[in-house]
C-alpha cells in the first residue's frame, strides 16, 4: 500500500508506502515501511518510490558535463569553482599534455569552462578534463544558477523543453549537471530566458509546466499566445551521455572564422580597381608618349 501521490511534498521520517515498494534514492526503509530521509518531491516510478529534494548541494560523479569558474591558478592545475562542495581540479596535462606552457595564458582566474568530471577521490576532490566534443572556454554569454535537482525539468523529456527555450529565443543553451547554465544571445533574450529558467526551476513540480513556458514565451517575443495544442509531459532522468545540446563550441568557432574572414576581406585591397586603376595610369603614360611623339615628329617634319 501507498500512502503517498507522486509529487507530494514529504518530510524526513515520513512514511511513504508498504515493504511491497522498493526504498529509491532519497528514502530508507524501517520495520517494513519506505520513509522519505529529506524534505523534497515523491517520484514513482513503477513499485520504485523516491524523494527529490527541494534543495541540494551538487555531488560530481564520473562522466558529468559540468560548468566551471577558475579560481585559482597553480604551478601544474587550475582550481574551478564547480557549484559544489567538492574541489574541482583541472591539471595541466588534461589540456595539453606533457608540453609545457604558462598555464595563466591558456585559462585565467575567472575564466568559465565546459568541463568533464574525470573521476572523484574521497576526499571531495574532482578531477576535471576537457576530453569530449564542445568542451573549453565559453566566450561572452551570461551564467543561470539553479537547483542541481531541477536539471531534469529544465531539459524536458528528450530535450523537449530546453530546444523550445532555443529554438524561441534564438539563444545557444548549455547545461551543465552541477545546476550551472550558460546562455548567449542577444541581450534582451538572454535576459528573457534567465527569467524563463528561473521560473522552470520555481514550478518544476507543477503538471503543465511545458505548456505554461511556451505560452510566457510567445507572449513575451510574439505578443500573442500560440496556436493551441497539447504538449505530453513527462519527467524523465538527465543523462547527457551524448550530449547533442552542447555543440556550443563549434558554432562560436565558426562565428570566430567567419568575422576573421570579413575582417580580411576588409584589409585585402579589391584586385578588379587595383587592376582598372593600374590600367588607367598606364593609359595615361601612354598618352603622355604618344603626344610626346607626335610632337617630335611634327617638329622634323618642319624642319624639313
Amino acid at each position: 500500500m501507498i500512502y503517498v501521490e507522486n509529487k507530494d511534498l514529504v518530510i524526513p521520517g515520513q512514511v511513504l508506502a508498504d515493504d511491497e515498494y522498493y526504498s529509491g534514492r532519497g528514502t530508507f526503509k524501517e520495520n517494513g515501511k519506505v520513509c522519505s530521509s529529506l524534505i523534497g518531491l515523491v517520484s514513482l516510478r513503477n513499485k520504485k518510490i523516491r524523494v527529490i529534494p527541494l534543495k541540494s548541494k551538487y555531488v560530481p560523479k564520473k562522466g558529468d558535463v559540468v560548468i566551471g569558474k577558475i579560481n585559482d591558478v597553480r604551478f601544474s592545475m587550475w582550481d574551478v569553482d564547480i557549484n559544489s562542495p567538492y574541489s574541482g581540479i583541472l591539471p595541466a596535462f588534461e589540456v595539453f599534455g606533457r608540453e609545457k606552457k604558462e598555464l595563466n595564458k591558456v585559462y585565467d582566474v575567472g575564466d568559465v569552462l565546459f568541463l568533464r568530471v574525470v573521476d572523484v577521490d574521497e576526499i571531495k576532490k574532482a578531477k576535471l578534463g576537457l576530453k569530449g566534443r564542445g568542451m573549453g572556454k565559453f566566450k561572452g554569454g551570461i551564467i543561470v544558477d539553479i537547483a542541481p535537482t531541477k536539471v531534469p525539468r529544465l531539459i524536458g523529456k528528450k530535450g523537449s523543453m530546453i530546444n523550445m527555450i532555443k529554438d524561441k529565443t534564438n539563444c545557444k543553451i548549455v547545461v551543465g549537471q552541477n545546476g550551472l547554465v550558460w546562455v548567449k544571445g542577444d541581450e534582451d533574450m538572454e535576459q528573457l530566458t534567465k527569467n524563463i529558467i528561473h521560473l522552470i526551476e520555481a514550478e518544476a513540480h507543477t503538471s503543465g509546466l511545458t505548456n505554461k513556458i511556451k505560452n510566457k514565451l510567445y507572449l513575451a517575443i510574439d505578443g500573442e499566445l500560440p496556436p493551441e495544442e497539447e504538449v505530453e509531459e513527462q519527467e524523465e532522468e538527465f543523462v547527457l551521455e551524448k550530449p547533442k545540446l552542447q555543440n556550443f563550441k563549434e558554432e562560436l568557432e565558426q562565428e570566430e572564422r567567419e568575422a576573421e574572414e570579413n575582417k580580411e576581406k576588409e584589409d585585402k585591397p579589391n584586385i578588379a580597381e587595383v587592376i582598372e586603376e593600374l590600367k588607367k595610369k598606364n593609359k595615361s603614360k601612354d598618352n603622355s608618349l604618344s603626344l610626346s611623339d607626335n610632337s617630335n615628329n611634327s617638329f622634323i617634319l618642319n624642319n624639313k
